[in-house]
């Protein structure tokens, strides 16, 4: 903090424990005068490969970059308008042309999306010369990666984690997760298994830095599953698919007490609802149904409807959708309350 104050922008440099190479090091430099335990930022370095990780462990005068600053806010801006003015210029006209919904302040898309897509390290960090680094022993990780997060659970006795639906035959240190369906491992070792509801990732330990490499391969086939998850919220809940075949598809709906969702109707699309917890007013075209447990109201193609929950619990429906085309814009809002 006294660093920062006096006008330094400031970096926690960890102190190694091991020769990673899943992140980034700094090279510590000579001390700043009149500030005890604080030195000049000397250079950055790339996350190296193990041999070059160990020779710096080694020798010392290398930390991790935790990508963790402290400065005063005109510092920083003084150092963006000289070093990445590009940067600074877009974020401003954003936050101009900024709306607010709800509780949140949204961005102008179009303004944010002319920043350039670039670190704090390398638009500032690496070219600012009032860099400072504070060695820092805090028992830290940025647990970045599915082996971080590995090193630091609960093991047992073969070096194994289980989470979940999960079984272990003569397996050794693996690290296996699953968030629903039975996951089974039989006669590996050092792997990251994880299963969720839209995915399954099975990786040796030493590539698990790099999973950022599957999601660039699906953004290029422009999979949904490197942008969303299976379940979407929404003010008014969340809704998750459960099925999905030629021309239908199931989805659980869940709306919290005293919400609703838009006047709407599709022109591809008919849904049949069934109620499976608390009761649904339905509007259907002149009509409002109160919908209640076991109980279902079919909505043909084309009709207006909207779906409230009058209750004081949340309401819990199975949708079924069929029709030619299913995707999520074919909806035409005609009454919004979220904007």
């Amino acid at each position: 903090a006294q660093a920062a104050q006096a006008g330094h922008i400031v970096m926690f440099g960890m102190q190694p424990t091991a020769p990673e190479t899943g992140y980034g090091y700094i090279s510590q430099g000579a001390p700043l005068d009149a500030l005890s335990d604080v030195y000049r930022l000397d250079r950055f370095i790339e996350k190296p490969d193990t041999t070059r990780a160990g020779a710096m462990l080694e020798e010392g005068g290398y930390l991790w970059n935790s990508g963790m600053f402290v400065f005063r806010a005109d510092v920083i801006l003084e150092e963006m308008q000289t070093l990445a003015p590009d940067v600074l210029a877009a974020v401003r006209a954003a936050m101009a042309a900024r709306k607010t919904d709800l509780d949140f302040i949204r961005l102008d898309a179009p303004a944010f999306s002319a920043a350039p897509d670039i670190s704090i390290d390398y638009a500032i960090a690496e070219k600012t010369q009032k860099a400072a680094v504070v060695p820092a022993a805090l028992g830290w990780s940025d647990v970045g990666s599915w082996s971080a997060l590995a090193e630091i659970a609960p093991c047992d006795e073969t070096g194994n984690f289980a989470q979940g639906d999960v079984v272990l035959e003569a397996s050794t240190n693996c690290y296996a997760r699953s968030d629903g369906a039975l996951t089974a491992l039989l006669g590996v070792k050092d792997l990251v298994v994880v299963t969720t509801q839209d995915a399954v990732l099975v990786a040796h330990k030493s590539e698990a830095q790099n999973v950022k490499k599957i999601v660039d391969k699906l953004k290029v086939q422009k999979r949904p599953e490197a942008e969303s998850h299976n379940r979407t919220y929404r003010p008014w809940g969340f809704y998750e698919s459960l099925i999905q075949g030629d021309r239908f598809q199931v989805k659980r709906i869940v709306v919290w007490p005293g919400r609703q969702l838009s006047l709407q109707k599709h022109f591809h699309r008919a849904e049949h609802w069934v109620v499976v917890a608390g009761s649904a007013l339905v509007t259907r075209d002149e009509e409002e149904i109160l919908v209640r447990e076991n109980e279902s109201v079919y909505l043909p193609l084309g009709c207006v409807h909207r779906l409230d929950n009058p209750g004081r619990i949340p309401l819990t429906l199975i949708e079924v959708q069929s029709g030619a085309y299913l995707g999520e814009d074919d909806i035409v809002r005609l009454e919004d309350n979220y904007g």
